[in-house]
């Protein structure tokens, strides 16, 4: 067997198991995604020759469904909810902090040691609570730039300790 059938090997038997169906593509590329954490370029090529559709096809699905991410993502993501309700009650100081704190951009938005991703989301549906986090898949309502921090500690606390 070739490098490149041994890198693919896990690939391929996700698409087998889906039988290559293209109806499948969705289910293909969650199952590729929590295999390699992302969705790389040379991975999403791969799907599309293995399957006989168009990279655009792919790539358009992948890039189309908030779940797919075609770039790392760190062990822990926080989205920052910047909705109506959580933009007018503060979510920008929290989003200043955090990016600060990691040295995150806008473009960078995951640490080199793939420890946090920083994402900005449009709502998670509890603006009552707001400015709300999701971090870990655990809701904070009611966040501060300082409060966010703390949670940042309690998730890795020897991250921010250089």
């Amino acid at each position: 067997m070739e490098n490149t059938d041994i890198k693919f090997l896990k690939l391929q038997q996700i698409i087998d198991s889906h039988e290559g169906k293209v109806s499948h593509l969705i289910a293909i590329l969650q199952e590729t995604q929590s295999e390699y954490g992302y969705l790389p370029k040379e991975v999403l090529t791969y799907i599309a020759t293995a399957m006989k559709i168009s990279p655009a096809t792919v790539l358009g699905v992948a890039t189309f469904y908030a779940q797919f991410s075609l770039i790392p993502k760190g062990k822990y993501v926080i989205r920052v909810c910047d909705g109506t309700a959580c933009h007018v009650r503060g979510s920008e100081p929290i989003m200043m902090a955090l990016r600060k704190e990691l040295s995150l951009t806008a473009d960078k938005p995951t640490t080199d040691d793939l420890m946090f991703t920083v994402e900005t989301v449009s709502c998670l549906g509890a603006c009552g609570l707001a400015p709300v986090v999701v971090a870990d898949e655990e809701v904070h309502g009611q966040m501060t730039a300082e409060g966010i921090l703390e949670v940042m500690k309690k998730l890795a606390p020897t991250a921010s300790e250089n």
